[in-house]
């Protein structure tokens, strides 16, 4: 009989067992749940940027009145960065875009860029096949990242700010138009495309810091490491530095609104895939209420954890 029980209760231990483990998705099961998940997220995507903004206003305030500051000294870090920085970091990666590529304008798939893309879809396809639902999510949105910086900086703040770019060297006029000595040379008028544009009036913000900062911020996050996605970016964009030609304070935009694009299609992703909350620190929030009886005068504490 005590056997009888015994395997009775072991019977039904492992049935309540077995029913509670989640069933692990198919190949075709985690891939479509990413998809829909990360196409459902977009609007979300930029909800949490614009909250990245408008969640602090007085941060916000010290960060545009610094940017102000950066584009009124922009003749004289400008001028250090052409001086001190692009002569001494010289060097060029080779170009890994294959042959049928290598005449395309778009810098994703051919040139420097694509030491970063390239790895992005090599994660996404190697994630598919090992059916990886967290590398999906991030090779997705690494792409994702991409895009928005594209829109944010090509469509959008270039073709409002119409900023002319420096001249290199300063205080010449080696290249003349479309390039200025005036660190105050905005709202010009663009001219050809949009997204592959030329140099006229496409100062600020930098696509490509921007975009490099949200692919690391999108790494970093992800997997919480700085070195590796940090170091990578870095070792691309100085390769061929002096082809940028930028202000330096259109170079801090770009890193400061690259990081706020990949923090929030992190944080959207997050809260779809139900992670954002337990990121959160937790807070303690205290609540006094006087008390007041003929055997008891006093201040009553509450902690709520």
């Amino acid at each position: 009989m005590k056997l009888f029980l015994k395997c009775l209760l072991l019977f039904f231990s492992l049935s309540i067992f077995s029913q509670n483990q989640p069933k692990k998705k198919n190949l075709f099961q985690t891939a479509g749940s990413v998809i829909k998940t990360s196409f459902n997220t977009i609007p979300s995507d930029f909800v949490f940027l614009g909250k990245e903004v408008s969640d602090d206003w007085k941060k916000t305030g010290y960060y545009a009145a610094g940017i102000l500051g950066l584009i009124a000294t922009d003749k004289i870090t400008t001028k250090a960065w052409q001086n001190h920085v692009e002569p001494n970091i010289d060097y060029n990666l080779p170009n890994i875009a294959p042959d049928f590529l290598k005449n395309t304008k778009n810098e994703w798939i051919n040139g420097q860029n694509s030491y970063l893309t390239y790895p992005i879809i090599g994660l996404y396809i190697g994630s598919l096949i090992g059916n990886s639902e967290k590398g999906q999510y991030v090779g997705i949105n690494s792409f994702k990242a991409i895009a928005y910086s594209t829109l944010i900086t090509q469509i959008t703040l270039k073709t409002i700010f119409g900023r002319n770019r420096p001249e290199s060297p300063l205080n010449t006029t080696t290249k003349g138009q479309p390039f200025t000595n005036n660190n105050w040379d905005f709202f010009n008028s663009r001219e050809n495309e949009i997204i592959f544009s030329d140099w006229k009036a496409t100062g600020m913000p930098s696509m490509h810091l921007t975009t490099f900062f949200a692919l690391a911020k999108v790494i970093q996050m992800e997997y919480d490491n700085y070195w590796i996605p940090y170091g990578v970016m870095s070792a691309v964009f100085f390769s061929n530095v002096k082809g940028h030609q930028h202000w330096f304070s259109d170079m801090v935009v770009g890193g400061i609104l690259g990081t706020l694009i990949g923090r929030s299609v992190v944080r959207s992703s997050w809260k779809a895939r139900g992670i954002l909350d337990r990121t959160k620190p937790k807070k303690i929030t205290l609540s006094y209420t006087p008390q007041f009886s003929p055997e008891f005068t006093g201040l009553r504490i509450v902690g709520t954890f």
